[in-house]
């Protein structure tokens, strides 16, 4: 195993030491005043670190001070974050939080578990792993004529510079990849192999010459002629050879190294790894992987029976029958890429005049839908997320490939669960949530995130809508869906389960068509944990919702309670729950 040098090893450990030592004996005799002052200063240097050291980060949130540099991705640069991590926690432990209020202390837990869970993730060398068939420095580069606002000369200059720079991502990107080699950090070999495909496609698409198609009317002639040309020659000349020279060292050296074994536990660390995957992943700490399996059957057994209720009341006497009679329908088949991105951005539409029956907070920030690129065909309907200023809108990226093989019966949850009310209005608000730290308005978990998610889902039901029978078994099946991920993303990587077994299982549950089951098996190979995020969630805010319905009675308002849910930005699941639970006494004393 590749090791830290002694002196970085013994300056991490001063650093523990040193928090753990500060956290016992706080600052407690400084004023309130002080401290809290000292708080957001760490706060506002933490936030400016990372802007700085993840320049594209920078871009998608609204701050262009970096456009025209790419994200250091090299080893050197992921040791310095860890250090930087380690001395700000130390800092933070080091602020007694004794007399601040609700959303100050917040701040501090929401900080300290993050830079914690970072420390974690390091100490994993989860940056040694950085590309998958999903994921990686071949799709991040791809979306950057899309990534950046070009409405001016400076704005297709920082592009360019952007461009100049890709080869060096690429060779940074080796570099990472060639340590966790050393390692034997590996992803799994097959979808590895995967990869010198989607870069070919990438290749062939060449997205980089899309600016120069179009100028916005503000750029003349002659600038435009000078863009076009050192674009052309940027991605010509640099971009497409780096891609090239890079889809080459993944089919020759690096795929064939490619761990065979499935689950994430053969690698150093075990079932350690897993479990810190799970907690970084859903903020879940309280269950184990059985529990988790457990759950999933339990809810798969739950929704099934809601399942057969629809049935019975359009007329079936069960639910193979009616399923049966969904599948066969011509109605619910697809006649082109084009309807499906056509019937997700119809039901987006139908969904805006109904918000304000649901929440107080309704932000106006731009949404597009988008067919996913050709290159791209092995990921799932998914949402990008917009620049603050709304210079770049939010993009529900929908899954087209294979259409005839596809059905619209999810088209209308899907929607609700990737535009509005879901990640699109969530993280919008997140956003504009100006009087707390800039940091909580971009920290990010997937159990909040995916989990509100997928309870949105169920809020266009609540507002009249899945009229359409074949519509409302979809959004069963996507619950569905996401149950049976609690069972086998479990059962992969705790569990010992095949490829195979996780194919089967999931024909048996009818919960998706083909295309997804086959995408989907090897999301949950390449991305242990962050399935289960999606299931857990949700249960948590049905739970809280139930909680605050139950104690409230008649004083309980829907709109409060989703405003309260989403004001605070994106909550570790049990600071969620605690800060609920206060809300709740709050709004009895109301009354």
């Amino acid at each position: 195993m590749r090791r830290t040098c002694p002196a970085t090893v013994a300056a991490i450990a001063f650093l523990a030491t040193l928090a753990a030592c500060q956290s016992l004996h706080p600052q407690s005799h400084a004023p309130l005043e002080s401290r809290l002052a000292a708080q957001n200063a760490l706060f506002d240097e933490q936030y400016e670190f990372d802007l700085k050291a993840l320049p594209e980060t920078a871009t998608q949130y609204g701050d262009y001070r970096y456009n025209d540099r790419l994200n250091d991705r090299s080893l050197a640069a992921a040791h310095s974050a860890h250090e930087a991590d380690a001395r700000f926690l130390a800092r933070l432990m080091a602020i007694d939080t004794a007399g601040f209020g609700e959303q100050d202390r917040l701040s501090h837990e929401v900080m300290q578990r993050t830079l914690q869970q970072r420390i974690d993730n390091y100490r994993f060398r989860e940056f040694e792993m950085p590309v998958t068939q999903l994921d990686g420095v071949q799709f991040q580069l791809a979306d950057l004529p899309l990534a950046v606002p070009l409405d001016s000369v400076k704005g297709y200059e920082d592009y360019i510079a952007r461009l100049h720079q890709v080869p060096r991502t690429f060779e940074q990107t080796q570099q990472v990849l060639r340590a966790g080699m050393k390692d034997h950090l590996m992803p799994v070999r097959f979808l590895l192999e995967q990869i010198p495909a989607q870069c070919q496609g990438i290749i062939e698409a060449d997205p980089f010459l899309q600016p120069s198609a179009s100028f916005p009317d503000s750029i003349g002639p002659a600038d435009r002629d000078r863009l076009t040309k050192a674009i052309n020659e940027a991605v010509n000349s640099e971009v497409l050879p780096a891609y090239r020279d890079f889809a080459n060292f993944i089919a020759t050296e690096y795929a064939p190294q490619g761990r065979t074994l499935l689950s994430v536990s053969a690698l150093p660390g075990g079932q350690s790894r897993y479990l810190n995957d799970i907690r970084f992943h859903t903020t879940v700490t309280n269950m184990t992987p059985a529990q988790i399996h457990a759950l999933g059957q339990r809810e798969i057994d739950r929704i099934e029976s809601e399942m057969l209720a629809l049935a019975r009341a359009q007329g079936f006497a069960d639910l193979e029958s009616f399923r049966d009679s969904l599948h066969s329908n011509p109605k619910y088949v697809p006649l082109s890429s084009q309807q499906i991105v056509d019937d997700y951005a119809r039901y987006i539409g139908q969904m805006r005049p109904k918000l304000p029956e649901l929440f107080g907070l309704l932000p106006d920030s731009p949404l597009t839908v988008e067919a996913m690129p050709p290159f791209q065909s092995a990921d799932a309907t998914h949402y990008n997320q917009g620049s603050p200023d709304g210079k770049r809108p939010g993009r529900v990226v929908v899954a087209t490939s294979d259409f005839s093989e596809r059905s619209l019966i999810d088209d209308e949850s899907t929607a609700y669960h990737e535009g509005i009310p879901g990640h699109h209005l969530q993280i919008s608000i997140a956003q504009q949530l100006t009087d707390l730290p800039q940091f909580r308005r971009h920290v990010n978990n997937s159990g909040y995130v995916e989990g509100w998610a997928l309870y949105a889902e169920q809020l266009g039901k609540e507002v009249g809508f899945y009229q359409d029978p074949g519509s409302d078994y979809g959004r069963l099946s996507n619950e569905l869906f996401r149950a049976v991920r609690l069972v086998v993303d479990t059962g992969i990587h705790s569990m010992g389960w095949s490829r195979e077994q996780v194919v089967e299982f999931f024909r048996q549950s009818h919960a998706v068509d083909e295309p997804t089951i086959q995408s989907e098996t090897d999301r949950y190979i390449a991305w242990p944990g962050q399935a289960l995020s999606y299931m857990l969630g949700q249960l948590k805010f049905r739970e809280l919702r139930e909680r605050a319905r139950s104690e409230l009675g008649a004083r309980f308002d829907i709109r409060a309670f989703h405003d309260e849910m989403l004001n605070a930005g994106m909550l570790p699941l049990d600071l969620l729950e605690a800060r609920t639970d206060r809300w709740i006494e709050a709004q009895k004393q109301l009354h």
